[in-house]
Formats: structure tokens, sequence, C-alpha cells
């Protein structure tokens, strides 16, 4: 995958924190070598957290997001300072710009004590140095830069480059479950929902993952599986399917191969297998008025037969027989009270970054709401979640024994 296709949610998020006209946005511009953000004399120029992914020297392929003044005034005002705290539960790597001509103010340091308690690593950075010139010596992650100058920016960029690279954990799709020479067939159904051209973006990341472990993909649909496996010169070593597929793609693989799904492998990579397999219990334990969040990490146009608002929401009422209402998110919007839910249904997250799908677990778990995955929550609809997970011993060990 080359850095200009790599998806937002594989790129390091870099956030940029401040107060109003600390120079912030002018940072921003310097950094990225681009007209990111508006800049001007006028407090708060900045009104909604700006966000684009870009390639950015020496850290490769990232999200820069340019935050309003967390000293924004008025009802508005705490909006967008609401906004942009929000921001922080998908940034990888936080830069606090100060402006260096007034110092570090309370307000400041209330920031770096938020960055502490949610474990983003973070870089103070003294704009303006030019008219405090000659600048102070910088303490420990601290840099004086100026915007205007340049002075200072391209150490900026390096110190934002090895943050980020230490964020970023070694993770890999399903790599680490194959051996060089192995055969994994992928099951991915073409429907009306399906974007037209190609294939969703968990199935290109699990196919360039297969690759990568020096493997072989083989993709078919459905109908094609069984003639598929036929025509094989040996036993594929996993099967992995779209959710939607589980009932019918179980049915056709034999009980001696693996299968498990394309969600359930992301669950796994963002770091949340285990708490989405815990919060599928709760499936079994809905009343009756109790409602479930589908909640979906991106937008799209919605289908007839949308898996997120009408198949789930289907095979949950059918499965437990009661009355449940549902709610719907997507995108950004992601409920910051989710105590009025009994459970959370969330998608695989493709789009957004592990940092970001963890949070909205933790908010969850905040709540004491069981938060789950599609691609979990459709196996245990299907009855068929021990076999999901067989290609992970170790999660499979914290289901209870089978009855």
């Amino acid at each position: 995958m080359s850095m200009n296709t790599t998806p937002s949610g594989e790129r390091p998020h870099i956030g940029f924190f401040g107060l109003r006209n600390a120079g912030k946005s002018s940072v921003v511009n310097a950094v990225t070598g681009q007209a990111l953000s508006l800049v001007s004399e006028v407090k708060g120029t900045t009104t909604d957290p700006v966000q684009r992914a870009m390639e950015l020297l020496p850290a490769g392929p990232v999200v820069i997001i340019d935050t309003p003044g967390m000293d924004d005034e008025g009802a508005l005002g705490e909006q967008r300072v609401q906004r942009a705290l929000r921001t922080l539960d998908k940034t990888d790597v936080a830069v606090l710009v100060v402006d260096a001509a007034v110092g570090l103010r309370e307000a400041d340091r209330d920031l770096l004590r938020l960055f502490e308690e949610k474990q983003v690593p973070s870089l103070t950075v003294y704009n303006k140095a030019d008219l405090v010139e000659p600048a102070p010596a910088a303490g420990e992650g601290e840099l004086y830069v100026s915007a205007q100058t340049g002075a200072g920016i391209w150490e900026l960029k390096e110190r934002i480059a090895r943050l980020a690279k230490k964020s970023d954990p070694q993770r890999q799709l399903v790599a680490d479950l194959l051996s060089p020479g192995d055969l994994v067939v992928l099951v991915v159904p073409i429907d009306s929902a399906a974007p037209k051209g190609r294939l969703i973006l968990p199935q290109q990341q699990t196919i360039r993952d297969v690759l990568e472990a020096h493997a072989a993909a083989v993709v078919t649909g459905v109908e094609e599986l069984p003639e598929t496996l036929r025509s094989l010169g040996k036993k594929p070593r996993l099967v992995i399917t779209d959710s939607q597929a589980f009932g019918p793609v179980n049915k056709l693989v034999p009980g001696d191969i693996p299968l498990t799904s394309f969600s359930i492998l992301m669950a796994r990579y963002k770091g949340g297998l285990l708490g989405a397999v815990r919060g599928a219990a709760r499936l079994d334990a809905l009343k009756d008025g109790d409602t479930v969040l589908i909640s979906e990490g991106c937008t799209h146009h919605r289908q007839c037969e949308d898996i997120g608002t009408v198949k789930l929401p289907r095979w949950i009422t059918e499965y437990t027989g009661k009355q449940v209402n549902f709610a719907f998110t997507s995108g950004g919007e992601f409920p910051q009270d989710l105590s009025p839910y009994a459970l959370v249904v969330h998608c695989g997250g493709c789009m957004l970054n592990e940092r970001e799908m963890q949070s909205r677990g933790k908010k969850a778990a905040a709540s004491g709401v069981p938060f789950t995955n599609y691609g979990i929550a459709i196996a245990q609809l299907h009855g068929i979640l021990r076999r999901s997970l067989e290609p992970f011993p170790g999660i499979l060990r914290e289901l209870p024994a089978p009855r």
C-alpha cells in the first residue's frame, strides 16, 4: 500500500492544541507547508477541528488536526472547546502550541495534565520565538519555533515523526496466523451494498497482509465457495468471510477448516477482540424496552439491506424474541454518555484509528455498557461464535465451556 493511499485509520493522528492567538494555525501551516488553516489576528479564527490526511516528511502518511482555541468563550465557544477535547480521543501525538511571548498559562497546564491522563504522547511548542530572542533554553519535551521565520520548524517535524513512530504499534491483521505457503480463502459477497468497482477496505487490507505473510489468497463469492474449495489442491489454512454471510458460509466450510470474519480480524487488529467477545454475551440478556446502539465509523449511502440499520436489527430481534429499540450513529458521531443503552454494537472500525476505537470501548466500559462489534455479534446470533474464534485460542479460552 503506497503512502498516498494509506487509509486514515492507518495513519498517526497529530493534533495541535492551544489557546487562541498562540499561533497554533500558523504552526500547523508551517509544519505542513500548506495553508491548511485560516490565519488571522482575530481570536477564534479556527472554529472547528480541521483535519486532513497528508504526507509529512519525515513522518510519512499522517492525519493533521488543527483544533479551536481551548479558551474560546460563550455558549458556542464552549461547544467548540468540547469538540476540540473530543479530538483527543483519536490523537496519537498532541502538540501544545504556546505563545512564547506570554509563556505557559494555567489553561496550558490543564491541557498537559489532560494529555498525561489520556496517555497521549505530547510536545510543547513555544511559537513566536523570534519575539523573545534569545529564546530561553527548552526543557524536556519542549521546543522554541517561529512560524513567521521558519526557525525550528524542521526540528519540530522530526520530533513529531519520532513520537508518531513510538505511538504506532506493530500490528498484523492476519499475517501472524499464517506461515509461508499457506492458502487463505476470502469469501466476498457482491451485493447491492458493495462499492462499485472495488473491495471494501478490510478486504483489501487482508489480501495485502496475506501476501506479506508469503501466503496465497483466493477470493470467491458465497455461491462459488463449494466449487472453489473442491478445486483447491490442499486444505486452506483459514477461511475469512464477510460477517453478513456467516450463516451460509458456516454450512459450506468443513468443520476442520478454521473460519472467521473480516470484522473479527479488525476487532483484534484494533485491540478490542476480547472486550467484544465479552460484550456479545449481553445479546442473551436483552429485555423488552432495551435500546441497542449500532454505530459505524464511516458514513455511506444506505442501501435497502444495509447491515447496520436493517440486517442487524432484524437478526437481533429474531434472536432475542424481545421488543428491542435501536439507535444509530455514524462517522465521527458517537455519544459521550452511553448509559441509555443496554449494548453497543460497533462496526470493525476500519476508518477509525486504534486510539479512537479503544476510546469508544472505554467510554462504554465507563458507563457500564457492554461493547461488541458486528462480526462477533453476528457470529453469536448465528450460533457460531466459538467456531469463529478457533483461530485465536487465547480468546477462545475466555468463552464459557459449551453445554
